[in-house]
């Protein structure tokens, strides 16, 4: 390849259910009008079956243009629009803007998007409404584009306010299963967010403070983490003898290179946490006519703080059991976005954008790319300049 890559986009385009839905307005969650930003990630799909021909690129956008359709009419509420109060969804009918855009490259002269910072902007990447559209209530966007060796990246944004993650990929599942042609979807999708009473006293208002963070990626490997879960298996035997997930030992090992990187900038006294949104569906049981079916907000946030010095000086099995008992009352969540599949294969990759998100210290666990399968990628926002080096370089001695 030759010169800097572009992506041509085609003008956006309303898809609309493929059949009658209802009107109406239906009423969001307490739990969904916590968070209502848009959220994004791209899913990075390999050349598959496919060949590089443009037709066969475009008749499975095509394909996956009707699997959108067909999945709005049982997920009607999807193609309406926030209502202004951010309290409810009015249920128009309008249908989700979708984009169409063609890369002058290949993924592999981009590094498969697998590189950081990209060698193709993300934001090209990621789908927009025509100008003059507000984006305060719009609840997905999709953007398929093209590569040139016969691969796409989808581009997807969604509104936190309608969907959590788990709920996101539930949908975009169901897209798949309709574009791949099937009959009927597999889970039966549940609206039900009246489960969710809303709290007597409206929560303080909470000033927050803005930060620059920067975008730190990091890979860990399998035998970095065994690593990890033996010293804490060792440090267990003499009292539960039980082991820890990847999960435990990874979000250890961030905490404490996090408070090592920031000792200069903190008082040994300041207080540090670490938390975790974790999923709650599985208390909806007999609560909820279909528990897999609900697509709506349904996390917990669980967090344990410690002080800065105690983070830094605590031996890393410590802060290891600290993970684990903060989220023994919830369940772990895999939200299932490196699962769907539209008609051209399972993603290679998938990962978020948010570089927008500046208020809290944010960490993605993602599955890394096919070449580093066995450890765990880390997508890091949670330091700034000044302290993002001694950071990468305290985690690549775990790395």
């Amino acid at each position: 390849m030759t010169g800097t890559p572009t992506v041509a986009r085609s003008p956006p385009a309303l898809i609309p259910p493929a059949g009658p839905t209802p009107g109406g307005t239906l009423p969001l969650s307490s739990i969904d009008k916590m968070v209502t930003a848009l959220v994004n990630l791209i899913q990075v799909f390999p050349p598959s079956s496919l060949s590089a021909a443009r037709d066969d690129q475009g008749a499975a956008v095509s394909a996956m243009r009707n699997g959108f359709a067909r999945a709005l009419v049982p997920y009607y509420p999807v193609a309406g629009r926030v209502a202004p109060s951010g309290l409810a969804v009015d249920c128009t009918g309008e249908g989700i803007w979708f984009v169409e855009a063609d890369a002058s490259c290949a993924l592999a002269d981009v590094d498969d998007l697998d590189s950081c910072p990209l060698l193709i902007p993300a934001e090209l990447l990621l789908p927009l409404p025509p100008a003059g559209e507000k984006l305060d209530g719009f609840i997905l966007m999709a953007q398929a584009t093209r590569f040139t060796c016969g691969g796409f990246a989808v581009g997807i944004s969604f509104s936190h306010a309608v969907f959590d993650g788990q709920g996101a990929a539930q949908f975009l599942r169901t897209v798949g299963e309709l574009a791949r042609g099937l009959p009927a979807t597999s889970v039966v999708p549940v609206w039900d967010r009246d489960v969710f009473p809303d709290p007597p006293t409206s929560p303080p208002q909470q000033q927050l403070t803005e930060f620059r963070f920067v975008t730190q990626v990091a890979d860990i490997s399998a035998e970095r983490i065994a690593r990890v879960k033996d010293k804490f298996k060792q440090a267990a035997a003499t009292s539960t003898g039980e082991g820890c997930s990847t999960f435990d030992a990874v979000t250890a090992v961030l905490f404490k290179c996090r408070a090592l990187a920031l000792a200069a900038a903190l008082p040994d006294d300041a207080e540090v946490g670490v938390g975790f949104a974790a999923g709650t569906r599985h208390l909806l049981r007999g609560v909820l006519p279909a528990v897999d079916g609900y697509y709506g907000s349904c996390v917990y946030l669980a967090c344990f703080t410690r002080t800065s010095r105690a983070v830094r000086e605590a031996a890393l099995a410590e802060l290891v059991g600290a993970v684990r008992v903060a989220k023994d009352a919830v369940a772990p969540r895999r939200l299932g976005f490196d699962e769907v599949h539209y008609g051209f294969g399972v993603p290679g990759y998938v990962f978020p954008f948010d570089d927008h998100a500046n208020f809290v210290g944010m960490v993605y666990y993602v599955r890394p790319p096919a070449p580093r399968r066995g450890g765990l990628r880390v997508v890091l926002r949670c330091v700034e300049e000044p302290h993002a080096a001694v950071f990468a370089a305290e985690l690549a001695k775990f790395a």
